[in-house]
C-alpha cells in the first residue's frame, strides 16, 4: 500500500497528525470503514507508515467530530453520520449557505465571478450530456467558489467540512438526471443574483437551494444508499 512521505513531516507532529486525520475522515465518510467497526492503531499506523501517536492523536480529533467513539481499555469504533446528522447538517447548510451567498454578493472578485458564470455554463452542457461524474465535481465547486468568496475564513471552513460529511450522498443525488439539471437551475439563478448585487435574492435562493437538495433525498430514498 501507498505510505505517506513522511521526510517533510518528521519535525511537525500536528502537520502528520492533521494528514493522518484527513485520511481516516475521508475513509469513514466514503463508507471504507463501517459503522461499529474498530480502528485499529497499530493496523493503521503500518497502513500509513507513521508511529502509533499521531494515529492515536487523529483518533481523539475524530471522537471530538463525533466520527468514532473511544472506550477505554478495549479500542476506537466508528459511528460515521446516522440519518439524524445528514438532515441536521443539511437544515445547518441551508443557513449557513444563505449567508455564505450574502457575504459573497458584496465581497466576490471579478475573477471569482467569472469562474462561477464558466462553471454553470460547463455543468449546463454536461447535463445536457449525462455526464454525470463530471457535473458532479462542477457542482462541488461551484459551492467552493462561493465559499471562497464569501470573504469569511470561519464560515469558509465550516460549510466546507460540512460539504465533505455529505459528499457520498451528495454524488448520488447528482447520478439522478432530473436533481443534477434542477441543481444546476439552482446554481445559475443564484449566480445571477449575485451578479446582479442582490444579496438578499442570493441569500434566499442558496438557502432553498440546500432545502431542496435534502427533500429530494429523503423522496427517492437516497440516505439508504449513503449507508450502503
Amino acid at each position: 500500500m501507498a505510505k505517506f512521505d513522511v521526510k517533510q513531516e518528521v519535525t511537525d507532529k500536528f502537520s502528520l497528525r492533521g494528514r493522518v486525520f484527513k485520511k481516516l475522515r475521508d475513509d469513514i465518510l466514503s463508507g471504507k470503514y463501517e459503522e461499529h467497526e474498530e480502528l485499529k492503531e497499530v493496523a493503521i499506523g503500518e497502513e500509513l507508515g507513521v508511529s502509533r501517536t499521531p494515529v492515536r492523536e487523529a483518533f481523539r480529533q475524530l471522537e471530538l467530530e463525533g466520527l468514532i467513539q473511544i472506550i477505554p481499555n478495549k479500542g476506537a469504533y466508528v459511528t460515521g453520520i446516522t440519518e439524524k446528522d445528514v438532515r441536521d447538517i443539511y437544515m445547518i447548510r441551508s443557513l449557513l449557505e444563505g449567508l455564505c451567498a450574502r457575504w459573497a454578493t458584496e465581497h466576490i472578485t471579478k475573477e471569482q465571478m467569472e469562474e462561477m458564470e464558466e462553471n454553470v455554463y460547463l455543468a449546463k452542457f454536461h447535463a445536457d450530456k449525462g455526464h454525470w461524474e463530471q457535473l458532479a465535481e462542477l457542482d462541488n465547486r461551484f459551492h467552493d467558489i462561493m465559499y471562497e468568496a464569501c470573504n469569511s475564513k470561519m464560515l469558509e471552513h465550516q460549510l466546507k467540512d460540512f460539504h465533505q460529511y455529505v459528499l457520498r450522498v451528495r454524488k448520488k443525488t447528482l447520478n439522478n438526471a432530473k436533481r443534477g439539471s434542477k441543481s444546476n437551475e439552482e446554481h445559475e439563478k443564484i449566480m445571477e443574483a449575485i451578479r446582479d448585487g442582490n444579496a438578499e435574492l442570493a441569500e434566499k435562493l442558496a438557502n432553498e437551494h440546500i432545502s431542496n437538495a435534502y427533500a429530494n433525498m429523503v423522496q427517492n430514498g437516497l440516505y439508504e444508499a449513503y449507508q450502503k
